[in-house]
């Protein structure tokens, strides 16, 4: 059985990134939810509040067998994968983002480059994981091609609710 402990990121319902963190501290289980200060504008006033860096993420450094217990966490709803598997981060991607964090101010994280035919994923709205092809791109927007039902579906979605998806997976929620 192997007990190393490695970091992994579980991915999370909307806004549920510091309620996942609060459970898992009270599990005792090791994790980091990067966290960023930003000055919020509302009508009436302006507020600076910590959000979290990364939405809809917590990264967890567990081992091989008791990281799938992780799951039952109310707010978690899988872990990230690469090629069918939760991925692994390494100690030196978490070190610099905590030493970057630390060294900066308001902090942005900007989305890979999204490039036509390329598969993504829609992180927002009605059709939130639906996968598609991403057709054309213009200004901050992109027509994405959506199979479903035997049908071809093509709709405008705002560019920064796509994301690279990272690996072909069904095309619904």
């Amino acid at each position: 059985m192997n007990q190393k402990l490695h970091w992994h990121a579980l991915y999370t319902k909307p806004r549920w990134e510091k309620k996942v963190a609060s459970l898992l501290e009270e599990r005792n289980v090791e994790y980091y939810c990067p966290l960023n200060k930003v000055t919020r504008q509302w009508s009436d006033r302006k507020k600076t509040v910590m959000e979290p860096l990364f939405k809809s993420y917590v990264f967890v450094k567990v081992n091989d067998h008791n990281k799938w217990s992780l799951l039952n966490i109310a707010g978690v709803l899988n872990f990230v994968t690469w090629l069918g598997k939760p991925a692994r981060i390494s100690d030196t991607e978490i070190a610099t983002i905590k030493k970057f964090l630390k060294e900066f101010a308001a902090v942005e994280v900007v989305e890979q480059s999204l490039e036509v035919n390329a598969t993504v994923r829609i992180r927002q709205g009605i059709l939130m994981n639906y996968q598609g092809i991403l057709l054309h791109i213009y200004g901050n927007h992109a027509s994405v091609k959506i199979e479903s039902m035997g049908l071809q579906l093509v709709t405008t979605i705002d560019k920064k609710n796509l994301e690279r998806a990272l690996e072909k997976q069904a095309h619904h929620a």
